[in-house]
């Protein structure tokens, strides 16, 4: 069996890495998103200073009941036009977060080492902002404001709507990863894409990181 046919099991997984060592190897694996090309006349939007996450700001996910395991089937951002299939994606051999095949402008990956979309703890899902065709599944990511909302389609016939509380980029080469992965005891959401400067040597210098809190179940 596949590590993909692994990931579709309904399931919950029996073992799930530490946050702590998990956040390291996304710190040195985030670079798996950098393959946009940034070769376009109009970059990317960047998140504005006034977006950044505030961690003091009570959630709504206090008044929501945490939902069991499921897989994602799709994610939909209506503020950006997102309504885009999900993946499993792993670590790969070199103990990177897998990307989804870049080939697709219009597909994401949900990373099977966290937890699903609306359990108790932080989900993580990720995509590529753009191939060499154009913009991809995650171009207009740093566009979002804070009170717009990502709903996240689960293959147990529910929806996770999250309610977004900040949206930053970070260097590659500084990620804080305790800060975006560590759970807050409640269930969250990052999606995360390339964002920041861009140079044909290297890419992307940045990732964008949208942070969200569950709101609603539908």
């Amino acid at each position: 069996m596949s590590a993909f046919e692994l990931a579709e099991e309904e399931e919950q997984p029996k073992k799930r890495a530490p946050w702590g060592v998990i956040a390291l190897v996304l710190l040195t694996g985030l670079a798996l998103i950098r393959n946009g090309s940034g070769e376009f006349d109009v970059g990317p939007p960047q998140p504005a200073s006034a977006a950044a996450a505030d961690s003091r700001v009570p959630g709504t996910s206090a008044k929501v009941q945490a939902l069991p395991y499921a897989v994602p089937d799709r994610v939909r951002i209506p503020t950006i036009r997102v309504d885009a299939p999900v993946m499993p994606v792993g670590l790969d051999s070199d103990g990177w977060v897998g990307a989804p095949p870049p080939e697709d402008p219009n597909l994401a990956g949900w990373f099977t080492g966290a937890v699903s979309p609306g359990e108790k703890g932080t989900a993580v899902v990720v995509g590529h902002v753009d191939n060499k065709s154009g913009p991809a599944v995650f171009y207009g990511l740093g566009a979002l404001k804070k009170g717009n909302r990502i709903e996240v389609a689960r293959k147990d016939g529910k929806t996770a709507v999250f309610e977004i509380y900040g949206i930053e980029v970070f260097a590659k080469n500084n990620f804080p990863g305790d800060r975006v992965y560590g759970s807050k005891g409640e269930p969250e959401l990052r999606v995360i894409t390339c964002g920041g400067g861009f140079s044909k040597q290297h890419g992307y210098d940045g990732n964008v990181v949208v942070f969200a809190r569950l709101a609603e179940v539908r």
